[in-house]
């Protein structure tokens, strides 16, 4: 549709939006809009006119420099030609000058149409230096219409994409996250508000200094930059907990994230941070030569990426040209293997060899097997417990009754019983204990939330355990946060970890197995319950005790132990709490252990043997996770390694829980998945002996040599004989008959 007056000639066409990928934005771009502005109609303006039509961008044409002042500020265009042949119809470098005094066209392209013979001496030459673009005159179709797309995607984008990058800048402006982008040559180049005020700088005082002109603080490890420098050189992102200075000399502690950027800046350089003490991304310098740029792309582009067992296919396939025949092969077997997707669990062997371990690891180890019976069991999802009424009496470490104190005199001892605190508590251990061992640790101190709260967590936790279940119950909840209080104070443990991560592995060992069924994962799977319908039949429990845990620790303030934390280390926090919980799902047991074995164990070793400092292995982020899963798997299935009667006492209970699933299984019609769990037939000792062999001899060896435990060494032989002397005696029981 046209529609015109003697000064405007407006042409409207048909308008898609289009994509534009910027960084990891992607943004919708309206069609072009395009002001014409010619003083007369002559075969340029109309081939322009034609190109917008065929490129569907918006179109406006304007003939006096006032009207097309008009124009603009009414729909601020993208692109503006401006006629330049003719200086007798208007002066174009003084619209020009109007145009660009309006704020909205910072972001304008104007080009200039000129003549096809400008010469030096020509008066248009000298205004030309104020058109960024010029357009020698070619009235051809094509031509005006290859114009228009080459501005479109160069000029037009590249403002488009400088407007959203305008938007970012005024996102980071606003946001309550501490901001610093450093070149690579370690130049502070911005910091947003929010730094300025948790530091106490103002931007003045620090853009263009160096990061290690800013005073740090001397409560961070020594090692800690030289491990951050360690990532950035490898271009990994690093998080964790840094002690920043401010400006009147305080050292606080922040969560610290910090990015390398990739940009023209060709490789890493070393970056020493003075004092990344604050939620950073590092941005590459980009005052590098052209030169230095090309070179950086060609670099990137050369780039391949692929992952580590990728390398390690393609070594062995080069290795095999040159290799003799039977090297040749026992290469294609190991290549079989490596093409596995289940590269750390182990293949047993037939059934017939062994069916107590072959049921037992196929129970703990699978997500479950294909329904075999049209019947359904229902396990829903229930709403959390409230704390009963009668837990609801003030409590304090002071106020604990002397006979329950008493029981607890030697908790911190390996030889804990755990079962005369049951007693004593009457099934409510996990309350006491928990207020014992987390004041021992300081928590409530880290988390600045009161004891009361304190105690008002721990008792809702234990209230959503299920006394019913015979192991899977508080007091094994107790036990596992027992367990882990001992880890923690091994000397190995204590210089990996940060108090940060003490804090996580004590409240994911209490929340561990929060609200369990008494049922595996992989009976929930087979019978359809909501729980794996929920969680795709995926880490079904381990992802319910982990969601449930914060659901009850933050509905109700009276017990939210997190409520007066900062959010960043709230975040870090709860990250750690789930990784830690998760990491006790069976399935990935081999994985946990082998990549602690050779990312902990072996390296440590060597190091060792040469006498060179371990620090850099025991505090890297990534090994820190590693030993805190390590750590909370342990403590999870530490009970053959405990006092014989401990031992025993528990074998019998996770026995009678496996005994009632199958009676469970039998009756809704489910398929059986440990059929050796038959209360009628089986052979606990034979099921200990599988699980010590199978489990726990590998993962308590590895841990034992990086913790230092010989006395649980020395429990867990002892147990493995008394299981095998009953088994020897072809006894079923958890005890020999008496004499």
């Amino acid at each position: 549709m046209f529609f015109s007056n003697p000064c405007i000639l407006l042409v409207i066409f048909q308008t898609t939006l289009t994509e534009v990928q910027f960084g990891p934005m992607k943004l919708f771009k309206d069609p072009l809009q395009v002001l014409l502005v010619f003083a007369k109609e002559d075969s340029q303006s109309n081939g322009f006119c034609w190109a917008c039509e065929k490129a569907n961008f918006r179109c406006s044409m304007a003939r006096t420099p006032e009207s097309a002042l008009e124009c603009f500020l009414e729909k601020h265009h993208d692109l503006v030609i401006i006629d330049h042949r003719h200086s007798r119809h208007f002066d174009a470098e003084a619209l020009c000058r109007s145009i660009r005094a309006v704020n909205s066209s910072e972001n304008t392209v104007i080009v200039a149409v000129v003549k096809r013979y400008l010469t030096l001496t020509d008066p248009c030459c000298s205004v030309l230096p104020s058109y960024p673009q010029r357009y020698v005159e070619n009235g051809n179709m094509m031509a005006c219409y290859n114009e228009l797309l080459q501005l479109e995607h160069g000029e037009v984008r590249a403002q488009f994409k400088l407007r959203a990058g305008n938007a970012i800048f005024t996102a980071i402006e606003q946001s309550q996250e501490a901001i610093e982008i450093t070149s690579e040559d370690q130049v502070i180049q911005y910091v947003n508000p929010a730094y300025e005020s948790i530091m106490g700088y103002q931007q003045g005082e620090l853009i263009g200094k160096e990061i290690i002109e800013v005073p740090k603080s001397e409560k961070n490890k020594p090692d800690l930059l030289e491990t951050i420098n360690s990532c950035i050189r490898k271009g990994k992102e690093w998080q964790g907990i840094y002690y920043a200075k401010k400006k009147n000399g305080d050292s606080i502690q922040q969560n610290v994230k910090i990015t390398p950027v990739i940009g023209q800046g060709g490789k890493h350089k070393d970056r020493r941070k003075g004092s990344l003490d604050v939620r950073s991304t590092t941005s590459r310098g980009s005052d590098g030569s052209s030169q230095r740029r090309h070179s950086s792309m060609a670099r990137i582009h050369s780039m391949t990426i692929e992952a580590p067992i990728t390398k390690v296919i393609n070594i062995i396939n080069a290795a095999q040209e040159s290799s003799p025949m039977p090297v040749a092969e026992a290469l294609d077997r190991v290549l079989e293997i490596l093409r596995t997707t289940e590269l750390y669990s182990p293949q047993l062997g037939t059934k017939d060899e062994d069916p107590h371990t072959n049921d037992l690891v196929g129970g703990l180890m699978t997500d479950g097997l294909r329904r075999l019976s049209g019947n359904e069991y229902i396990f829903s999802t229930k709403q959390p417990h409230h704390i009963p009424s009668h837990l609801t009496t003030p409590l304090s470490l002071n106020d604990i009754p002397p006979r329950i104190a008493q029981t607890m005199e030697n908790e911190n001892s390996w030889d804990f019983d755990i079962f005369n605190l049951e007693a004593a508590t009457i099934k409510r251990p996990l309350t006491y204990l928990g207020l014992k061992i987390f004041s021992r640790f300081g928590v409530c101190e880290f988390l600045n939330c009161p004891e009361a709260t304190l105690r008002s967590w721990l008792q809702v936790i234990e209230a959503n355990y299920h006394s019913s279940n015979s192991y899977h119950n508080s007091s094994h909840a107790a036990d596992v946060l027992h367990a882990t209080a001992y880890f923690l104070c091994k000397e190995r443990v204590k210089q990996s970890l940060d108090p940060i991560d003490e804090v996580a592995a004590l409240i994911a060992a209490t929340v561990h197995d929060v609200d369990h069924p008494g049922r595996t994962n992989s009976f929930l799977c087979n019978a359809g319950s909501e729980l794996a319908i929920l969680y795709n039949d995926t880490a079904v429990l381990e992802s319910h005790h982990a969601a449930l845990a914060f659901q009850i620790t933050t509905r109700d303030d009276k017990c939210n132990i997190f409520k007066n934390i900062e959010r960043n280390e709230y975040r870090t926090l709860r990250q750690a709490i789930i990784d830690m919980v998760l990491a006790t799902e069976m399935t990935k047991h081999f994985e946990h252990v082998n990549k602690f074995v050779n990312s902990i164990n072996k390296p440590l070793a060597a190091l060792e043997e040469n006498g060179e400092s371990v620090k850099g292995i025991l505090t890297s982020p990534e090994n820190r996770i590693l030993v805190k899963r390590m750590l909370i798997k342990c403590a999870d299935i530490s009970n053959p390694c405990r006092p014989q009667e401990l031992c025993i006492e528990w074998a019998g209970r996770i026995s009678e829980e496996y005994f009632a699933q199958t009676d469970e299984e039998k009756r809704q019609g489910l398929p059986v998945v440990m059929p050796v769990f038959d209360r009628n037939t089986c052979s606990i000792p034979k099921s200990q002996i599988s699980f010590i062999d199978y489990f726990i001899t590998d993962m308590f060896d590895a841990w034992d040599a990086f913790a230092d435990l010989p006395n649980l060494m020395q429990h867990l032989d002892n147990n493995f004989k008394y299981w095998k002397g009953l088994d020897e005696r072809k006894l079923h029981s958890l005890r020999p008959p008496p004499e």
